[in-house]
């Protein structure tokens, strides 16, 4: 996610605990999303859309954050 922003994510892992509470729930969504896909997790299809809705507002507020820390 974001490779062009890869040595700000980590800057901003270590000093934002915000931003590093957004990743890591982002990160946690898309295994389990992944993982119900390949049925490792029961799931029905309704609440893999919803999570994917989710994980994509995640993204969204984790690109605001990075646009303004890049300046």
């Amino acid at each position: 996610m974001f490779p062009e922003y890869r040595e700000l994510i980590s800057k901003l892992k270590t000093e934002d605990e915000h931003f590093t509470r957004l990743f890591n729930k982002h990160n946690d969504l898309d295994q389990k999303i992944k993982n119900m896909e390949a049925r490792i997790e029961p799931s029905v299809d309704f609440e893999i859309e919803t999570l994917k809705k989710e994980k994509l507002k995640l993204k969204d507020e984790l690109y605001i954050i990075l646009k303004r820390a890049a300046g």
